[in-house]
């Protein structure tokens, strides 16, 4: 991307990182402050959710560059992976929640990174990778219990993934793993060097940051909401009119608002259904994550196919 898309970034970087410290501070000073989940619930739904409600837009491209013309294909495809998820998280849920994690990782390290790297090696895969996975080792790191809490909580009660999980812990690997995940940072930072990669550091400190002050969830739900997904949609924004940001916006926002209406909508039904099973806290985290995961795997898949048949 050009110069003015890396400029923007560094800029919601380091608005970000100001935002992050003053939450803290805030979360810091007043020893009651706590978030609810259900507003954990509402930003991801809202602000998360809409990153990825122009789908069925790339779904359209690809779906020219494949010359298929029925195009109610793509939204029963997606649907089908979708609800595959699912299906396969309450068969073998710890499975299916590493497979998660590792995508997750991957994806995160590759969305918030790609703009400012030219090569697209396998190595700077890697690398993203590595970066990303500080997303999911700075919360198990600072808040052990609490993120095998959530675990608990998302249908996994196989005793020897959490007996793998307390040997990671107690051998320190968690700490060793963020190590990797600055130096990939570090790397990412020094290859062809300019002042916007700067970035990439006003991240990582960001969200070890969160991670040190929040709880998993909210931690999370801030860099999900507030970070990554609003990176992704600037990204979406600057295509719809790479001229006037503010009138990408407008379109972005009138294009993303139906689909985004759509999966609230079935998302608060799946947290009514569950209710009357589990506690309702427990239910919010189940939309969150397992809800997630479903719309991850079709996304990224999409993502994949575009970028491949673009090249």
């Amino acid at each position: 991307m050009n110069s003015q898309i890396k400029k923007i970034n560094l800029n919601h970087s380091l608005i970000f990182f100001l935002f992050c410290n003053i939450f803290s501070l805030i979360a810091f000073k007043i020893s009651y402050f706590t978030i609810s989940p259900l507003l954990c619930l509402f930003l991801i739904l809202s602000i998360g959710v809409s990153h990825g409600s122009l789908d069925n837009l790339k779904g359209r491209k690809l779906f020219q560059i494949y010359g298929i013309n029925k195009f109610v294909i793509f939204y029963l495809s997606y649907i089908l992976i979708s609800l595959s998820v699912i299906f396969f998280w309450i068969i073998i849920p710890s499975i299916s929640l590493i497979i998660f994690l590792i995508i997750a990782s991957h994806h995160f390290g590759k969305e918030d990174t790609q703009f400012l790297i030219v090569e697209n090696s396998y190595l700077n895969q890697l690398f993203f990778f590595l970066k990303g996975t500080l997303i999911i080792f700075a919360p198990m790191y600072f808040h052990f219990d609490e993120t095998i809490s959530i675990f608990k909580l998302l249908l996994i009660d196989n005793e020897s993934f959490y007996e793998f999980l307390n040997f990671i812990e107690t051998n320190k690997i968690l700490l060793y793993g963020i190590i990797l995940s600055t130096l990939s940072s570090i790397i990412l930072f020094i290859k062809n060097f300019e002042l916007k990669k700067f970035t990439i550091f006003l991240d990582y400190f960001s969200i070890l940051i969160i991670n040190f002050y929040f709880s998993p969830l909210v931690a999370f739900t801030v860099y999900f909401c507030f970070l990554h997904s609003i990176r992704h949609s600037i990204s979406l924004m600057y295509e719809l009119d790479n001229n006037e940001l503010t009138n990408g916006l407008k379109i972005f926002t009138k294009k993303a608002l139906p689909l985004t209406i759509i999966t609230a909508s079935f998302c608060f039904l799946g947290l009514y259904l569950l209710n009357n099973t589990y506690n309702f806290d427990s239910s919010v985290l189940k939309i969150i994550f397992i809800g997630l995961a479903s719309l991850t795997f079709p996304h990224i898949l999409l993502e994949y196919l575009i970028e491949k048949n673009e090249k």
